[in-house]
Order: structure tokens, then C-alpha cells, then sequence
């Protein structure tokens, strides 16, 4: 995990066959609403809110994209690690 004093993130791959899809990314935003402050995806220089399924389909992250999850405060590194275990497991599909 890379962390520096304000930023905690984790590099994961998209591992499932549809990539991320409205149902994945809907697991993903229920899990950020949980966090204090701001959790972000990012793929290719491109970052979005992991709260708005909408906006993590701009990404149009295919099986085998890329991702990386960044939070903002060390409280919400539990966060961080369900996200990362969702996407790590296919998001169970």
C-alpha cells in the first residue's frame, strides 16, 4: 500500500469478465459511503468519486484495467481494504 502523510491508495486489477459495470460499481460506492473523507478511483490520470456509480463508468474500466483506490484519512482504511477485497474477488461474480 502506498501512503504518504494525507494519501493512502492501493493499485488492484479488474479481474471479473464485465469489467466495471453498474452492479460492481454500485458495490463499490455502497462500501465509499462509509468513508470520512474523499475515496477516489483512478485509472490512467483520470479520477473520479467512488460514491458515484455514474461517474466510475466514465472510467470504462475493462477485465484487466488498471485501478487504483485512494483515500484521503487514515480512519478510513478499513475502507480502502473493502474495496480492494471486492475488486480482488471479482466483485463475487
Amino acid at each position: 500500500m502506498e501512503n504518504s502523510l494525507n494519501n493512502f491508495s492501493k493499485e488492484v486489477f479488474i479481474t471479473n469478465e464485465l469489467g466495471l459495470h453498474a452492479r460492481s460499481a454500485a458495490q463499490i460506492a455502497e462500501i465509499a459511503k462509509n468513508a470520512e473523507s474523499e475515496v477516489r478511483i483512478i485509472r490512467d490520470g483520470d479520477s473520479v468519486d467512488a460514491k458515484s456509480i455514474i461517474d466510475m463508468l466514465t472510467l470504462a474500466c475493462a477485465k484487466g484495467s488498471r485501478i487504483t483506490i485512494r483515500i484521503d484519512s487514515q480512519s478510513d482504511l478499513g475502507v480502502l481494504n473493502q474495496i480492494v477485497a471486492l475488486v480482488e474477488c471479482g466483485f463475487g461474480e
